[in-house]
C-alpha cells in the first residue's frame, strides 16, 4: 500500500463526525499527512418556505455558515502542523465525499457512522456504507461505539 499523504475527513456537525475528525487528525498527525475537511452542503436538508419568506438562496447561506463554523471548530481542535484544505461543495454527501477524494487526491477518506441499525438504517440508508462501496480510495469509519 502505497504512504498516506492525504487525509480526507468527511464531517457533519454531528457529534459522531466530530468523533471521527479528532481520529482523522490524530491519524494525520502520526503518518504527517496533509489534512483536507469535507463538509457538504446537503441539499435534502436545505428548508424552503414561502410561509416564513424563506429563499432557497438563504437556506443555502445558512447551511454554508454552519458549514464554515464546524470547520473552523475543527480546526481549532486540531494540533497540527500543516495547513488544513477545506472543502464546502453543495449536492448529496455520498457523491460528493467520493468527488471530493478523486478531485483533491486523497490516499484516505476518514468519516463517521452513527451506527444505526434495522428500520432506521433501512428508511435513513448509509452515507458510510455507499461511500465505502463506491470509492476508490480507501475509507476509515469511525463509530461512535470505539471509546
Amino acid at each position: 500500500m502505497p504512504p498516506i499523504k492525504k487525509i480526507l475527513i468527511a464531517v457533519d456537525s454531528s457529534s459522531c463526525a466530530i468523533h471521527a475528525a479528532k481520529k482523522g487528525f490524530a491519524l494525520a498527525n502520526q503518518l504527517n499527512a496533509t489534512v483536507g475537511l469535507l463538509f457538504v452542503i446537503d441539499r435534502n436538508k436545505e428548508t424552503v418556505s414561502a410561509d416564513l419568506d424563506i429563499t432557497p438562496e438563504e437556506s443555502q447561506t445558512v447551511l454554508l455558515k454552519r458549514a464554515e463554523e464546524t470547520i473552523e471548530q475543527l480546526i481549532k481542535m486540531y494540533d497540527g502542523t500543516g495547513e488544513v484544505f477545506r472543502f464546502t461543495p453543495e449536492g448529496f454527501p455520498k457523491e460528493e465525499i467520493i468527488a471530493t477524494s478523486l478531485q483533491w487526491n486523497a490516499d484516505l477518506i476518514v468519516m463517521g457512522t452513527h451506527g444505526r441499525t434495522g428500520l432506521s438504517h433501512l428508511l435513513m440508508g448509509s452515507v458510510a456504507e455507499y461511500v465505502i462501496r463506491h470509492a476508490t480510495r480507501p475509507v476509515m469509519v469511525v463509530s461512535m461505539k470505539t471509546e
